[in-house]
């Protein structure tokens, strides 16, 4: 019987071998747990959460909610194990995570159709179809193997994260834009500060209460990517000669260049997102939120992502993957879960979903799919495909990442709730595809 090989089983590589032998195929599943733990792990169990709360929102007024909701409906593992083993936990969807990682391991490893291996893949073959779902902590023996197999370099070891904030919620009274001659990146938009906002600023960012490292992530930061309070602790001018830089940048509304300038760059080509540029920071995140609320122009700012840095390994999605999360130089291998630039446990698994599938058509010879734009799945291939390369950062599911709907003027929770509806309508009729 013909056999697909997945590497990994966190959410997404249990995921995506899950819909694999739904579909009546063959599963290698990989796992080098328990002979060898990551750091962050402390089982040999399948899909090992590390926050009962991981899972996140369960509201379908957010853009996280709606991709759960997507996975449940189209019938992922992950899903069915959340549902079983959910804990009360308010608006946020909490599990017990040895019931959950037990129902995961146990409806794999008695299915008759996957064949469990536990031991470390360093090479990957190159014969057969493969998938890679190996997580932010891929171990060093493999991330140099997948290395080779690529024309571009991973972008891994600190995955150094600004905030991203909806356009809708920037003052743009208050912003100007200009940019110092990079016109094919886009138009940045620039927050003008004086030196007394500047200064009240940088002493904030110095006293805030900040996230501690995990013990596996020694804080071996590149000089060039510092977290933005690191900066600040290093003198007052530190950031006004760095990324708060305002020489260039004049403000049409005085003709004055600004004592200090927070810089915003575009983050999707329909200008919905815009990211904090040279923000990575491990402020807590209600820091952030209070903090960079005091810059002028976004005092009403609203979050789709906040900054964080911690230890990841993820390839330049728009340059390495097809649509369909297939290596562009080997289509028989695919990608699956964080390593594709997705952010978050959800995120990794509707990859894990995906690949399964797209793994499927391919080795039947049938058309590989990828989910409408509209629905939050398709909405995470389509930033993976468009993203521009030169900045590429992992990314949660988000409503900016979806299509806006003709009417924008109408109050959030509605207009949230609409584009949930219209993705739901969306998924109902891909479903018909996957299933066909």
């Amino acid at each position: 019987m013909e056999e697909i090989i997945v590497i990994g089983a966190g959410l997404a590589g249990s995921e995506a071998a899950y819909q694999i032998a739904k579909r009546g195929i063959k599963v290698k599943l990989y796992e080098m747990r328990p002979h060898k733990l990551t750091p962050a792990h402390k089982t040999g169990l399948f899909g090992e959460l590390v926050c009962s709360n991981s899972l996140r929102s369960k509201e379908l007024t957010k853009a996280v909610g709606l991709l759960k909701e997507e996975l449940r409906i189209l019938g992922s593992l992950i899903m069915e194990a959340a549902e079983r083993c959910q804990i009360p936990g308010g608006k946020a969807w909490v599990v017990d995570r040895q019931c959950f990682a037990s129902y995961i391991t146990q409806r794999l490893t008695q299915n008759s159709l996957v064949e469990v291996i536990r031991e470390e893949v360093t090479e990957i073959p190159q014969d057969k179809i493969i998938i890679i779902a190996t997580g932010p902590l891929t171990s060093e023996a493999l991330t140099q193997n997948l290395l080779g197999l690529t024309d571009v370099p991973f972008l891994h070891f600190y995955d150094a994260l600004s905030p991203i904030i909806y356009a809708d919620s920037i003052d743009w009274e208050k912003v100007f834009v200009a940019d110092r001659g990079t016109p094919d990146e886009g138009v940045y938009v620039n927050c003008p500060m004086t030196k007394e906002e500047y200064e009240t600023f940088v002493e904030e960012l110095i006293q805030a209460d900040k996230v501690p490292l995990r013990d596996f992530e020694e804080p071996r930061y590149f000089e060039g990517c510092l977290p933005i309070e690191v900066m600040a602790e290093r003198g007052k001018d530190t950031l006004r000669f760095g990324p708060m830089k305002p020489t260039g940048l004049i403000n049409p509304k005085t003709g004055l260049e600004p004592y200090a300038v927070v810089q915003l760059r575009p983050e999707n080509k329909e200008k919905t997102l815009y990211n904090m540029v040279g923000f990575q920071t491990k402020l807590k995140y209600f820091e952030q939120e209070r903090i960079f609320r005091k810059i002028p122009g976004l005092e009403r700012a609203e979050f789709a992502r906040f900054g964080s840095i911690h230890r990841n390994t993820f390839v330049n999605a728009p340059l390495v993957l097809t649509p369909y999360l297939q290596l562009k130089n080997y289509p028989q291998i695919f990608l699956a879960g964080q390593i594709t630039g997705v952010e978050g446990y959800v995120e990794s698994t509707a990859m894990g979903f995906l690949a399964g599938i797209n793994a499927v058509q391919l080795l039947q010879g049938k058309p590989l799919i990828t989910p409408p734009p509209e629905t939050a799945l398709g909405a995470l291939v389509h930033y993976l495909q468009t993203a521009n390369p030169k900045h590429f950062q992992p990314m949660n599911i988000n409503w900016g990442l979806l299509p806006p709907l003709e009417n924008p003027r109408i109050p959030k929770k509605e207009k949230y709730f609409r584009l949930a509806e219209r993705a739901l309508q969306r998924l109902k009729a891909w479903e018909k595809v996957i299933y066909c």
